[in-house]
């Protein structure tokens, strides 16, 4: 059924949707008209905000919202030039001029857009990326649905673009779905990064997770793995929010009813024929209105949309993602989610983020897992009270203190700054290194 017979025929008082933003101009049109709030919690474009539609109210993240913690790699990292790659609709078209100025922004410039068909092949596909190939940027940001977008690493990493050197950054629209791709398309990913909404792991979260897993299991036993990610949870504080709204709006006597408008002479499908729901303006203020804690985190609308101020940055390695690090408004770059409140300057070196491991970098893994043991092993050791003696084999503490893994440009370049880690051995005091007898 769609949009148009649910508000004519139906008389709904809301509809949740649409599912993607190029469907979104009709839908909020026909909203408009009837007074029916349309809440979305999947329609990200940019474009729809200019449409000042009263009736409607985004229960998601404007796609927007993201390009600065984008700028803030890009600045990181000191890169120069960056070329986006983006589906050639409403949905890819909308992000640029916001992702152009947040470059602009940090000295980055944009020398050639990328545009792939919504239905392109495989040839399509390469051709794009072979004339991506005799350019000099090797710094790419890929703004597409997730089957797009791993269709065209697929592709990438066929034609040799996912080797050493070529640097590749996901939007959210992407990312947030990361966790559904299978391996033979994580396998292609490596070395990705990519940025998403950042969720809180609270208990209701949990517990709802546990609950929606279940059931989903028992409707698709064929489906292994499935993970809610986070539009299913904008989907549900949607739906929740509806049912606070509708709820204050009964309880104070509200007319559930439309008015119709004579028309003669109009069509069956003429949308002047479309009656008025008189409920319309109170149900678009009460959900306008509406404070809470939902699964995503906090429920509250600013020009009719969820404001977003943290996401988080990960990095595609092994069977999956990795989370290296945050970006807020207030703190920049971080390796750790910062209390708003902290007074943390302002980050915008690399240093702020863990370890990266980058396209065609496969050779640095084994440090990685170095560094990752010896974090470890340092944060357990300040939880302990009373001294502990710690012994590092003579080959790793050789290793981590060489003159050519310190000033290793690859190494430093993923943010492993090797020698704080020998300076810290070197102070404890109950330190010492293990060599085996020859």
């Amino acid at each position: 059924m769609t949009a148009l017979d649910l508000i004519k025929n139906v008389e709904v008082q809301t509809i949740v949707g649409p599912e993607y933003s190029t469907l979104a101009n009709f839908v909020i049109d026909l909203g408009d008209k009837a007074h029916v709030p349309i809440l979305s919690f999947s329609a990200t474009s940019p474009t729809l905000t200019s449409l000042m539609s009263p009736y409607f109210i985004r229960v998601a993240k404007n796609d927007s919202s993201q390009v600065k913690a984008i700028g803030a790699i890009v600045q990181a990292f000191g890169w120069r030039e960056v070329v986006p790659i983006y589906v050639d609709n409403e949905f890819g078209d909308g992000i640029i001029p916001y992702l152009t100025d947040a470059l602009q922004q940090v000295d980055a410039r944009v020398p050639y857009r990328s545009l792939i068909p919504l239905k392109a092949t495989d040839d399509q596909i390469a051709a794009e990326l072979y004339k991506l190939m005799t350019m000099q940027t090797r710094v790419f940001i890929v703004h597409m649905s997730p089957t797009l977008g791993s269709r065209l690493f697929i592709k990438a990493k066929e034609i040799g673009m996912m080797d050493k050197g070529y640097v590749w950054i996901m939007t959210d629209g992407i990312t947030n779905l990361i966790d559904s791709f299978n391996s033979s398309v994580i396998d292609s990913m490596q070395g990705v990064l990519g940025v998403r909404t950042y969720v809180a792991n609270t208990k209701e979260l949990e517990n709802f997770s546990i609950r929606w897993k279940t059931q989903f299991r028992h409707d698709n036993p064929s489906i292994l793995n499935a993970e809610l990610d986070v539009s299913g949870l904008w989907a549900y504080d949607s739906a929740f929010a509806l049912a606070m709204a509708v709820e204050e709006i009964g309880s104070g006597g509200g007319n559930f009813s439309f008015k119709h408008v004579n028309v003669s002479g109009s069509s069956s499908i003429d949308l002047e024929t479309i009656g008025i729901n008189q409920n319309g303006p109170e149900l678009a203020r009460a959900l306008k209105n509406l404070k809470f804690k939902g699964l995503a985190g906090d429920f509250r609308l600013v020009d009719g949309q969820l404001q977003s101020s943290i996401f988080e940055i990960l990095n595609v390695n092994g069977r999956g993602e990795r989370r290296i690090g945050f970006w807020t408004q207030k703190n920049g770059l971080s390796k750790r989610m910062l209390d708003e409140t902290n007074s943390t300057k302002y980050c915008t070196l690399n240093t702020c983020l863990g370890p990266i491991i980058w396209p065609g970098d496969s050779k640095q893994r084994w440090r990685l897992l170095i560094y990752q043991a010896l974090m470890l092993v340092m944060s357990l050791l300040s939880q302990v009270h009373q001294p502990i003696r710690t012994t590092v084999p003579q080959r790793i503490y050789q290793c981590l203190s060489s003159k050519s893994m310190m000033h290793d440009h690859d190494f430093n370049r993923n943010g492993q700054t090797t020698w704080t880690l020998v300076l810290v051995f070197d102070q404890l005091t109950y330190f010492s290194q293990f060599k085996r007898d020859q």
